[in-house]
């Protein structure tokens, strides 16, 4: 595949951010998008949506939840078993306002957070920002997987749990959120779990919401944007299972952190009520991508086949890899360093994408670095 078919078959219908920072000659695997159709579900509500009524939606001042929580809920309980109160359910505009407005609310400058790392570096970001200091909790080789450190969770107010895990794909096994909860109990913290990737685990991995286990000291997190590519539309979910965070959320004002819109309520919807057939066949293509990864690396790279989510976590063994591997292989990683601990000799690859591309992208990673 040439550059210019590159370039004439994405670059000129994907206009985000994802293909528009990357140069004319380089083919962009970063930023967690996908570069594939969207559901033919979420684009018909999006259409009728447009066509309809662009009004004050009738659930903005209804005191029932709305058609997100409802949405939320019904998908907690068939996928996941979990029988989760839509009454709960409050909407943001996506996972760090959610998570920057629960640190606000609940915490103070200097109170730890617990995280495992390394980590989604907008969270680590939102860490420094708001002065709450990161206890790492360090990821470890494990065979063919990942493993990480037991918890040191004194001094910190609040864990945050991003499972599936962020940027290695690793799917936390009940025994492992059993006694997560054990230490989360005996430190009394408070549990934002990033629940994101949920959607994008790979058979027989499976994914269990953190609220099953830990239901009141539980906020869950999470969004249709990854699993059904929907970056910009600016829509997701809190589970407020914590008595003590509705308090404090009830005591801020009504409209200080805004609202859910009427096209990200309606495409999130109809995602996780009629988009299955279109993820079921965009997890098929995903998992047939992370296995090419495995196959066609070139060797010296360690690669460990992710149990989720459709990022690669490739171990270069040296920092600055992502860098080299623009300027000279042209094509853009995200750089493991900015993951914070323990990413420093790793890049990110996002495989979301066509076989075509995919395949080009390992040809030119397969070329000897300067």
């Amino acid at each position: 595949m040439s550059d210019a078919f590159v370039g004439k078959t994405l670059k000129s219908t994907h206009d985000g951010l994802k293909w528009a920072k990357a140069g004319p000659d380089v083919i962009p695997a970063w930023i967690a998008d996908m570069d594939l159709p969207t559901a033919p579900a979420v684009i018909e509500a999006l259409r009728r949506r447009a066509e309809g009524d662009l009004g004050y939606p009738v659930w903005l001042e209804s005191p029932q939840p709305g058609p997100l929580a409802e949405a939320f809920a019904e998908r907690m309980a068939t996928r996941y078993g979990w029988d989760a109160d839509p009454s709960l359910v409050r909407a943001y505009s996506d996972i760090n306002q959610a998570l920057q407005v629960l640190l606000h609310v609940c915490t103070r400058p200097g109170d730890g957070v617990a995280l495992h790392t390394p980590a989604y570096h907008p969270f680590l970001g939102t860490l420094a920002e708001m002065d709450r200091p990161l206890r790492p909790i360090p990821l470890r080789p494990d065979g063919d997987s990942w493993r990480f450190d037991p918890p040191d969770l004194a001094g910190c107010r609040v864990l945050l749990l991003v499972n599936p895990h962020n940027p290695t794909g690793r799917v936390f096994t009940r025994d492992e959120l059993t006694e997560l909860a054990d230490h989360v109990e005996r430190h009394d913290l408070l549990v934002i779990a990033d629940e994101i990737h949920a959607d994008l685990a790979y058979a027989p991995h499976e994914h269990i919401p953190f609220a099953t286990i830990l239901p009141e000291r539980t906020v869950t997190l999470t969004s249709a944007t990854k699993a059904f590519n929907l970056g910009g539309i600016r829509c997701s979910v809190a589970h407020i299972g914590s008595p003590d965070v509705r308090k404090a959320l009830g005591a801020q004002p009504s409209f200080v952190y805004g609202s859910a819109h009427v096209f990200g309520v309606d495409a999130t919807v109809a995602a996780w009520r009629h988009g299955d057939s279109w993820l079921d066949e965009t997890r098929a293509l995903l998992d047939r991508n992370r296995r090419t990864i495995a196959e066609r690396l070139p060797e010296g790279v360690g690669y460990r086949l992710p149990q989720a989510t459709y990022l690669a976590w490739l171990d270069y063994g040296r920092p600055g890899a992502a860098e080299r591997l623009e300027r000279e292989a042209k094509v853009m990683l995200s750089d493991g360093a900015g993951f914070g601990p323990g990413g420093e000799n790793f890049a990110r690859l996002n495989f979301a994408t066509t076989e075509p591309v995919l395949t080009e992208i390992l040809n030119r990673l397969a070329r000897p670095l300067g």
